[in-house]
């Protein structure tokens, strides 16, 4: 994975948007987050192969970034992200690093289920 390039990863939701796609999208703290630190909440989300459909999205923030796609009945948002795999063509894959380059967030699209 690389660094995230705003107007590359903006170019490639560009040519998602108005077609039905799959969308993964998942959140961590980390599954054993309060197990090492008491302090710590663990919180997590996970959504896959949902099948969705935008006519508008953008990437935004100066790094770490957030992404919105709107929909016909709403939004989905993701920030904290980091890092695309530029080596994709077909799905567009994002996803957020820590300090420590541990998983927080991913957000992917794609037009076959993951």
């Amino acid at each position: 994975m690389q660094p995230i390039q705003p107007e590359e990863i903006q170019r490639r939701i560009d040519q998602l948007k108005n077609q039905d796609l799959y969308l993964h999208l998942e959140m961590t703290s980390g599954a054993y987050a309060a197990h090492w630190d008491s302090s710590r909440h663990p919180a997590a989300t996970f959504v896959t192969n949902a099948v969705i459909r935008f006519f508008h999205g953008a990437i935004a923030g100066g790094g770490p970034y957030r992404v919105g796609l709107k929909m016909e009945q709403g939004w989905i948002y993701s920030e904290g992200l980091t890092h695309f795999d530029e080596g994709e063509t077909d799905r567009l894959i994002l996803a957020g690093h820590d300090s420590q380059g541990k998983l927080v967030v991913s957000l992917q699209l794609s037009r076959q289920p993951f």
